[in-house]
């Protein structure tokens, strides 16, 4: 069992994690700039999970998963840079731009996960991951049919990461450097577009014809 933080866990995304981290026995605190608004989410998921704000959320924790909107990933990283210690911090943001969020509008320095690397410092250990998943998929207590890219330049971090997102029954691939989160954060306005033109609810990716990993 490891202890989390789920900052933003109020949005759509974060409660969906929370609620599916939390029924698989992980110990789950729900982060928000509103301690008001982290409780009501934590009561609705129920059994032991806390509520805090994103700060005091983010303190001694094993993870701290970061859902929020592309535009309070700097303001976020910002609350909780200083309280995240040794926990490896996921970051879940992608770049969309509203109201154009079918297209692909990755920000100057390549992708939102090298942002938040900007944003946390070097010796924070970041991940990025959960971009193309539907967070209302997620809700529900249905398998979901997708894989889950990971990516970061700490092997060992990237391999943490994946089990964890293996213990919720989901199946996780490493996907390379933080660097290359550029491609799935990419890929999340494909999908919507997909979604609308193919009327999908809630279309994902899967990769197929892989063997075995011989690394992280």
């Amino acid at each position: 069992m490891s202890k989390i933080a789920v900052v933003g866990g109020t949005g759509h995304l974060g409660s969906a994690l929370a609620r599916r981290l939390a029924r698989a026995g992980h110990d789950i605190t729900i982060g928000s700039r509103s301690a008001a608004s982290a409780e009501a989410v934590a009561l609705e998921i129920g059994g032991t999970t806390g509520f805090a704000t994103n700060a005091e959320a983010a303190r001694g924790c094993d993870f701290v998963l970061v859902t929020v909107p592309y535009a309070a990933q700097a303001g976020t990283l910002a609350e909780i840079r200083d309280s995240v210690g040794t926990a490896i911090v996921i970051d879940a943001t992608v770049p969309l731009v509203p109201p154009r969020v079918m297209r692909v509008q990755l920000p100057a320095a390549g992708c939102a996960a090298l942002e938040a690397q900007a944003h946390l410092g070097p010796d924070v250990r970041l991940v990025s991951a959960f971009h193309n998943v539907a967070a209302h998929r997620l809700a529900t207590d249905e398998d979901v049919d997708c894989d889950v890219l990971v990516f970061s330049d700490d092997t060992e971090a990237r391999a943490e990461v994946t089990a964890l997102i293996e213990s919720i029954g989901m199946r996780a691939l490493a996907g390379g450097s933080l660097a290359n989160s550029a491609a799935a954060e990419a890929l999340t306005s494909i999908l919507i577009f997909l979604n609308k033109t193919y009327k999908a609810d809630g279309a994902g990716i899967r990769f197929t014809r892989l063997g075995t990993a011989a690394g992280g």
